[in-house]
């Protein structure tokens, strides 16, 4: 059995095998036009056009076969179809790097396993992705969002049944906005106070650097729809559309920030803050703001790294901005409103994508939440409204969303990899260390800070070797001294901002909503989360929401990951990035 080195596939033949020019001679010469005439197209019940990838490959596939040799012939002509590219047959390359595909009679109608997803994440010392040129996933020549295509979320056979007829033609789109206004109960207007409303949009554009570093994410697209001079203006077209008062953008290029987004969003009425990620990433967040809505009270950048502590050893970041709301000029006559007005805490965040690390994860997402709860705390004790943006790589209902929605999480027993909840059969039975970071974080257990972050101060009764927590020898283990060490080992994390989602995660019908979509997954990772107000009758399981919080007026809604696939997946002609944004409106309650 030939096996080429570095494939998960086995191929049933021999190089030197006796038949094997025999059969392939006979492959050509039995190839007629009658034969050719009788092949349908390339086992898929899609219409194609070239210039979309609709769930298969952009030209007709003609088959041939007979009992040792199943020949699959592609004629990609002379325009370049994206990464259909190779019209030269290799014979003994991997299978995705082949024109011809030569298997076994009895295998013909068994799918190849996938391959193991490589992680996106770059260890620090700059290490480049594995991908070689010989094995790159971008060269793989399977169908995508058919059946029998091998992509984990493309349409199912029934949903292709339901396909409309015109489905060689990718469909736009269709987001509405729904409106939640009506539902809220009406305020008192004694003091002649016009309540400030507010929208927000959280968006992650894809830096382009990360996209030519993981082609395999984009086999689904057309090359010129990927490159960046075709994308950037439609990225500003959706900003300049849906004309947000508050920008949260993440996969923001430096050089596209400084040289192209940062000039442009000013010249819209922005003032633009901007977070790269540390060590040698090239891409970061951005928080942008009306003008003439709000002004700059504080700004804090967030860095999760943290030098000889293995759990906080990734270059995500994120931001914090205080904000004063604006009010717009009352008519004349008109009584001007108490004080000085509320303020309102807006972050941003980019958390690690490893799906099998979501100790690290919950480590920068809990530095994150201490960061709010210093900038967000008032003078007279009190908290102002929080609005938290971005990519969380995290699923609706996994345990670091519950942790969010819930301000608590009972850790104990669960395995690293189901943290985030982005796999569904995740590999590898480790379970969530005790504690999840170590107390020379300055972070306590409830995600605030103890002392400044890095710094070794705290109690001096507790040992930290190798980025961890340790008890003290016996002769110091004193019942006083070992009482905040047992405190902090519990297995139990906790917040104290009360935070929920702005959206509900499910369609009207019940189908799960989708913000992400690309050639290997469909699945929600965005969120904005807010305050909620006790009047924010929307959404009740906030019980203890204060009185002084946001009402969420109207949301943009989203759509499941069938409307994405009709309509080319992500990014496409129309939409230019791997993730939708997410869009919503408040009112603050002061």
């Amino acid at each position: 059995m030939y096996r080429p080195p570095n494939s998960d596939y086995e191929y049933p033949y021999t190089p030197h095998h006796p038949m094997f020019t025999r059969h392939l001679n006979a492959v050509a010469s039995s190839w007629s036009n009658s034969a050719q005439a009788s092949l349908g197209w390339w086992r898929s019940p899609c219409l194609v056009n070239p210039s979309w990838w609709f769930g298969q490959a952009p030209w007709p596939q003609l088959s041939h076969h007979n009992r040792h040799f199943h020949v699959n012939v592609g004629n990609p002509g002379a325009q370049d179809f994206g990464t259909w590219r190779q019209a030269t047959p290799r014979f003994f390359s991997p299978p995705h790097q082949r024109a011809f595909h030569l298997s076994h009679g009895l295998l013909d109608n068994m799918e190849p396993p996938h391959k193991r997803r490589r992680t996106s994440d770059v260890e620090r010392d700059g290490q480049k992705l594995r991908n070689s040129p010989s094995r790159s996933p971008s060269h793989q020549t399977q169908g995508r969002g058919c059946p029998n295509s091998g992509i984990p979320n493309g349409p199912s056979p029934e949903e292709i049944q339901t396909c409309p007829p015109n489905l060689g033609q990718p469909t736009e789109i269709n987001r509405q906005w729904e409106e939640l206004s009506h539902l809220h109960k009406h305020r008192s207007k004694s003091h002649g106070a016009k309540p400030f409303e507010f929208s927000v949009m959280s968006y992650n554009i894809l830096a382009q650097q990360l996209l030519q570093e993981n082609p395999y994410l984009y086999k689904h697209c057309h090359s010129s729809i990927l490159d960046w001079n075709y994308r950037f203006p439609n990225i500003l077209k959706e900003l300049k559309i849906h004309n947000a008062d508050i920008l949260c953008l993440q996969e923001v290029q430096e050089d596209h920030y400084q040289n192209q987004l940062k000039p442009s969003l000013e010249s819209l009425g922005y003032q633009c803050e901007y977070k790269r990620r540390t060590g040698r990433k090239s891409d970061g967040c951005a928080v942008s703001f009306k003008r003439d809505r709000f002004s700059l009270v504080s700004l804090h950048p967030v860095e999760y790294f943290r030098q000889d502590v293995p759990i906080l050893d990734r270059d995500n970041v994120g931001q914090v901005l205080l904000l004063h709301p604006l009010h717009q000029p009352d008519p004349p006559g008109a009584p001007s409103p108490p004080g000085p007005g509320p303020v309102l805490c807006v972050a941003n965040t980019h958390l690690l994508y490893n799906p099998r690390r979501g100790d690290i994860k919950l480590a920068q997402l809990a530095v994150l939440l201490a960061e709010i709860t210093r900038v967000s705390r008032l003078q007279d004790g009190s908290a102002c409204p929080v609005v938290l943006c971005g990519d969380f790589n995290s699923v609706p209902w996994s345990p670091l969303y519950n942790f969010i929605r819930d301000s608590r999480l009972e850790y104990e027993g669960i395995p690293i990899g189901t943290v985030s909840g982005q796999e569904e059969n995740p590999k590898g039975q480790r379970l969530l260390p005790v504690p999840i970071w170590p107390q020379s974080v300055g972070i306590s257990q409830h995600c605030q800070y103890e002392s400044q972050p890095g710094s070794d101060a705290g109690d001096p009764s507790l040992h930290v070797a190798d980025g961890r927590t340790s008890c003290p020898s016996d002769k110091e283990c004193t019942e006083e001294a070992v009482a905040p060490l047992k405190q902090f080992c519990r297995p139990t994390i906790a917040h104290c901002l009360r935070l929920t989602s702005a959206y509900t995660h499910r369609l009207k019908d019940g189908r799960q909503e989708v913000t992400t979509c690309h050639s290997r997954t469909a699945i929600p990772v965005d969120y904005i989360f807010y305050s909620a107000a006790q009047s924010d009758v929307v959404q009740p399981e906030c019980s203890g929401a204060p009185e002084r919080g946001l009402q969420l007026l109207a949301r943009l809604t989203l759509v499941d990951k069938r409307d994405l696939w009709m309509a080319g997946g992500l990014p496409n002609v129309r939409n230019s990035s791997d993730h939708l944004p997410l869009l919503t409106r408040f009112r603050l309650c002061p």
